[in-house]
């Protein structure tokens, strides 16, 4: 066996939105996706390149659309946005882990992370899913957010993947944020049963972290746009909340926040 090891700079990318409220604009709620993807090989055949489009230039693209929508409200949230791009998720979460532990602004006045990887680009569905469902007080404004979409939140189909443990939501959780998790359901309006399964099963076997990953002329953007407005309602709403979300009793993450704010 033969290594070879390269040493790489890279960035996170930050945008923010501050807030209306003077007495809350140091408080912060941060929407996250990463802009990273596993480069080129030119040991394969055909095309070298991982494209990542679903994996996640879909997640940077929604960070773009969010940060749009808020720029338009007037007055904008009590509280400041971040917009935060991150780096080499796809080498173990480095940039994430990065800012966790180097923040520019505290964690103590860090309400929430709101985390975006892979949008749905398969249609508009009747649910949506929440890794790590139950951990905090997120699940609930998920919960209306999805209630006034006529959706449901379902748990993690496939939990054993420990896709809570595997994006740029959970070095946040590590120190103790408040971190949703969300993907595109898999009940699709106008789908018989099942299809929606099925086309996850296909991106994963067929795709995932793979070069085929491109921009496809089937895709149904009306899911990402829905989802879309599911996260913008949900990080809104925690913006303009009297208090902070919270950790679920029992939860791992609770006594690091519980610490972290003094309690």
């Amino acid at each position: 066996m033969k290594n070879t090891l390269r040493e790489l700079n890279s960035r996170n990318l930050i945008a923010k939105l501050p807030g209306a409220d003077p007495a809350l604009q140091h408080q912060v709620v941060i929407y996250s996706a990463h802009w990273d993807h596993l480069g080129r090989d030119p040991q394969l055949s055909g095309d070298p390149v991982y494209h990542g489009a679903r994996d996640n230039a879909t997640g940077i693209g929604g960070l773009i659309e969010l940060g749009r929508g808020f720029a338009k409200v007037e007055p904008g949230p009590r509280r400041s946005i971040l917009f935060l791009a991150v780096t080499a998720e796809e080498q173990g979460l480095l940039g994430s882990e990065y800012y966790a532990k180097n923040p520019l602004y505290p964690l103590a006045k860090t309400l929430a992370v709101v985390n975006m990887d892979s949008l749905n680009v398969q249609g508009r569905t009747k649910d949506i899913s929440i890794t790590g469902y139950g951990n905090s007080d997120l699940d609930d404004y998920a919960r209306q957010v999805a209630g006034e979409q006529g959706r449901i939140i379902v748990p993690d189909p496939a939990p054993e993947r420990g896709g809570y443990y595997r994006s740029d939501h959970f070095p946040f959780a590590k120190q103790g944020v408040p971190a949703l998790a969300s993907s595109g359901g898999i009940e699709y309006i106008g789908k018989p049963e099942g299809w929606g399964l099925e086309k996850q099963q296909e991106y994963t076997a067929n795709d995932y972290h793979k070069p085929t990953d491109n921009v496809r002329p089937d895709w149904d953007m009306s899911g990402a746009a829905q989802d879309l407005q599911y996260y913008w309602l949900v990080g809104y709403r925690v913006a303009q909340a009297d208090k902070y979300p919270e950790w679920k009793p029992g939860t791992e993450f609770r006594a690091l926040r519980e610490k972290m704010l003094g309690q």
